[in-house]
């Protein structure tokens, strides 16, 4: 069956390392195709993570974790004015409750400056309590790292992805890909649900997914075990407990329950660590959230859950390695890993980028570097932080700026328009949620929902009942079916 579509590379993941990816390609003279089996972008673990941009002290040095999360880190600073990221570098604290947590602060401090890290330091209690005044008395000192930060998981997962469209890679969501198709064990493409795609080269960042397809062109060098992470998100109203993220001092499978801020100015606290059998299961259960809240109030003990607004689960492609996997098949030609990205993976996902274009050129592939690469994104609209004459101007330009849509997070039409209209634009209502943030704030959409349904309809040319909340078929809402009834006469007579 001749293909459907024709690329140098296809890119199979549309989460923030295959979005990373595409953008870095996307500087060469390549013809570049991301599928997404989604109808969205960064419906993985990409929507669903801590969103922290750490600063690479946990990694040992001789892991890929600990030799691309300080790089990573270090390109975000440019990447936060270049494709317009929502960032807040607020620094972190591993907080140590006795003298064996202490031990593990050193650890981490000798191991942070192997990796390059900046700035570190051991504080003693007074300094920690002096910085964060809300914190458990009961401690003996932190690891500072001013280097850490935090950043929207989403917005740095479509940025990426709007940028290398920008340059001339595609993007094609609702793609699931069945198969890597191979030829004497050579790739030639891969074949999907719309049809089979070739190309020469194809890079697996499927997420917890990818020791699956994988396997389908006969590679079957690791495999991937979703581990199950549960948050709880609270309203900007408590933000004032913490100022910078929080860690308990870390163990072998996870970096444990931490307290931190968000890149918007909400609070949230988890995530756990649950091995589970099923790609798809991000359920919350009472137990899982007992033990996040009980996690937290161990650095935090006024963590008040009163102003919790959402809780939610997220699942971590944990490789049988126990490091990322980034690397050229050794049984497979033009089949590229970029698989097992769990935490560090948001933070070093740059640098990740960097290194599969290296992979790529000591495989054969020529790169011609492009003079008009363009590096930034446009602006977004941010109404409500603007002056009142700014704002004046703006909405005289165009008035669906001055219509507050979202009455928690003050996200006016005009910004949901903008998202709808922009390179990879939303397509669904939770689309519009991850790109402007209306329906995040404390009624997570109630009052602006319906209101969103109406502006996806109207701007998209298509019926309500054809509007998504995010899944592909999480439809809103369905025509009325006829409902034949048959007329019952009541007899009233009394006997």
């Amino acid at each position: 069956m001749p293909p459907i579509e024709q690329a140098d590379i296809i890119i199979i993941g549309g989460g923030v390392i295959g979005t990373a990816i595409a953008r870095e390609l996307a500087r060469y003279r390549l013809d570049i195709l991301l599928v997404e089996r989604q109808p969205d972008l960064a419906m993985g673990t990409s929507k669903a993570n801590s969103g922290i941009l750490h600063a690479g002290f946990d990694a040992h040095p001789d892991t890929l974790k600990g030799q691309l999360n300080a790089r990573g880190n270090e390109l975000y600073r440019t990447l936060e004015d270049e494709l317009d990221l929502d960032i807040r570098w607020v620094g972190s604290l591993v907080v140590a409750k006795d003298e064996e947590d202490r031990k593990v602060l050193e650890e981490l401090l000798e191991r942070g400056r192997k990796n390059g890290v900046p700035g570190l330091e051991i504080l003693p209690p007074e300094a920690v309590l002096a910085r964060e005044p809300h914190l458990a008395p009961d401690i003996t000192g932190a690891l500072w790292a001013p280097s850490a930060g935090v950043i929207c998981p989403f917005r740095a997962t479509i940025a990426f992805a709007e940028n290398a469209v920008q340059n001339g890679a595609r993007v094609v969501t609702e793609c699931g890909v069945n198969k890597i198709v191979t030829d004497n064990g050579k790739v030639t493409g891969v074949d999907t649900t719309l049809g089979f795609i070739g190309a020469r080269y194809v890079i697996n960042a499927a997420g917890v997914h990818a020791d699956c397809l994988s396997r389908t062109a006969g590679d079957n060098s690791y495999s991937i075990k979703p581990r199950k992470g549960e948050y709880i998100l609270f309203d900007k109203a408590v933000n004032h407990l913490v100022n910078t993220v929080l860690f308990p001092t870390p163990s072998k499978v996870s970096k444990g329950i931490l307290v931190s801020p968000t890149a918007h100015g909400n609070l949230f606290i988890g995530p756990n660590a649950e091995d589970v059998a099923d790609a798809e299961d991000v359920a919350t259960s009472s137990q899982g959230l007992e033990g996040i809240i009980a996690g937290a109030r161990r650095l935090v003990p006024a963590i008040p859950l009163q102003a919790a607004i959402v809780q939610f689960a997220g699942l971590r492609a944990a490789a049988n390695t126990g490091d990322f996997i980034i690397q050229a098949s050794e049984t497979v030609s033009g089949l590229i890993h970029a698989a097992g990205i769990q935490s560090p993976g948001l933070s070093a996902a740059p640098a990740i980028a960097e290194k599969i274009v290296h992979i790529l050129q000591e495989q054969g592939l020529s790169l011609q570097a492009k003079a008009d690469f363009i590096t930034a994104t446009p602006k977004r609209v941010h109404s409500s932080e603007l002056s009142y004459e700014e704002r004046q101007q703006l909405i005289k330009s165009n008035p669906l700026y001055g219509r507050v849509i979202c009455r928690c997070e003050i996200i006016s039409e005009g910004e949901i328009v903008d998202a709808i209209h922009r390179p990879c634009g939303a397509r669904t209502v939770d689309g519009v949620k991850r790109r402007t943030r209306a329906g995040s704030g404390r009624c997570q959409g109630g009052f602006c929902g319906p209101k969103v349904t109406a502006i996806l309809a109207r701007e998209l040319g298509i019926p309500i009942t054809a509007v998504r909340k995010d899944a592909s078929q999480s439809y809103l809402f369905y025509d009325k079916m006829p409902v034949e009834c048959e007329v019952v006469s009541h007899d009233r007579t009394h006997s």
